[in-house]
């Protein structure tokens, strides 16, 4: 029997991914949780097959349970879904110990491709990945200013950049006013910027947003 955990704070989504997965791995043990900190907590009562993670979820996000996870459990397999681009975050991701990102626009049949691969101990790395890892090969000297925060400060960012306040944000990370103000501060220093509005004009010009 295969034991798989999904993580999604969108009960629709939990739903449809459990649907998908149960019609193609029959004997499936499959398990749902709909935040990052639920994730871990799920992830250290058994032994888990394939943990199926949203990236962007409300309090401790899916890049942060990652990281803890592979920390905790190293050779736990985990698969990162996102409505993000995969020339945004997949790098990130896969640094961090993912076995692999797939957007959430992908189709049905790509998912559970992903699935197998991963389960038959191999990383799912799509061809647009494939490529900008080899872009990314011995590229650290002209690294793009954005790619050298944080990814708590790369993900402030992008919602400065799409408008949201510093209380829209905090709410979205549920974290406090104070330390969105802090991240955003960092951001200006690092990026030698020194408004929203600069930020939003570098977001837009490197394709952030």
């Amino acid at each position: 029997m295969i034991n798989i955990l999904i993580a999604d704070d969108h009960s629709i989504v939990r739903k449809g991914l459990k649907q998908i997965l149960a019609e193609e791995f029959s004997d499936a043990n499959i398990a749902e949780v709909g935040n990052g900190s639920e994730l871990v907590r799920k992830a250290r009562e058994k032994k888990w097959d394939i943990v199926i993670s949203d990236l962007s979820m409300p309090g401790r996000s899916g890049l942060e349970a990652l990281k803890q996870l592979k920390e905790e459990f190293a050779k736990l397999p985990v698969l990162i879904l996102s409505m993000h681009p995969e020339d945004q975050y997949a790098i990130r991701v896969l640094k961090a110990g993912a076995s692999g990102y797939l957007s959430k626009d992908s189709a049905s049949e790509e998912l559970v491709n992903a699935v197998r691969m991963i389960l038959g101990g191999r990383k799912y790395i799509s061809p647009t990945v494939a490529e900008k890892l080899a872009e990314n090969l011995g590229q650290d000297s002209t690294k793009a200013i954005h790619e050298t925060l944080s990814d708590r400060e790369y993900e402030v960012l992008k919602l400065i950049a799409k408008g949201k306040t510093v209380s829209d944000i905090s709410e979205i990370l549920s974290l406090s006013l104070t330390t969105i103000s802090t991240y955003r501060t960092r951001i200006l220093t690092k990026m030698n910027l020194h408004n929203n509005a600069e930020l939003t004009y570098y977001a837009i010009e490197n394709k952030l947003v």
